[in-house]
């Protein structure tokens, strides 16, 4: 039987690989995701209007009915109108890359931890690299890449953008399959 302590250099480096790995695709690769975001065209007035409500960080709906308004005429002449729109807010200030990316690097662990999990739960010492690849790059695409789905089924997400998450989501998986596979004990 593998334990989680004979696994902590694959959940290690798998999670540094895929960490590696995206900032490839987000800093180097900048053809790939930049021109999923786009700006308003009257961006200082769109900010003035926001800004104006003094609205908190947070999740916000336009426009924004309760479930049991949509088949009002009212509400529903103001989906018509548009824009229909759902955004984030953050908190005002320049965003803080550090602690983005720090948080992201603990996601990268705990998605190789549960595959981890997941591997020595189901595979014994000495398995073959190509049956650990595909337990662990199984977790990691699930892990990585399903999330981005419910982004367009219900927020909007462009299609595009989330088919380009999803194949994002399936290099990581690969990245950690091959770690995994690679540093399997035998």
């Amino acid at each position: 039987m593998i334990t989680l302590t004979q696994l902590w250099l694959p959940i290690l480096l798998s999670a540094i690989g895929v960490f590696i790995a995206s900032s490839i695709v987000h800093m180097a690769l900048k053809f790939w995701h930049m021109p999923d975001y786009h700006g308003f065209s009257n961006e200082d007035e769109v900010g003035a209007a926001i800004r104006k409500g003094n609205p908190s960080p947070g999740m916000y709906m336009l426009p924004f009915c309760k479930m049991e308004d949509m088949k009002k005429p009212e509400a529903q002449e103001k989906f018509k109108q548009g824009p229909v729109a759902f955004m984030i807010l953050r908190p005002n200030g320049v965003p803080n890359m550090g602690k983005n990316l720090g948080q992201w690097f603990i996601f990268c662990l705990l998605v190789s931890l549960f595959a981890a999990y997941v591997a020595a739960s189901t595979l014994a010492g000495g398995t073959a690299g190509l049956q650990v690849f595909r337990v662990v790059g199984t977790v990691g695409f699930i892990a990585y890449a399903f999330g981005s789905l419910p982004m367009g089924i219900w927020y909007g997400q462009p299609w595009k953008a989330v088919s380009k998450d999803v194949i994002d989501g399936l290099i990581y998986g690969l990245v950690t399959a091959a770690i995994f596979a690679w540093l399997w004990p035998k």
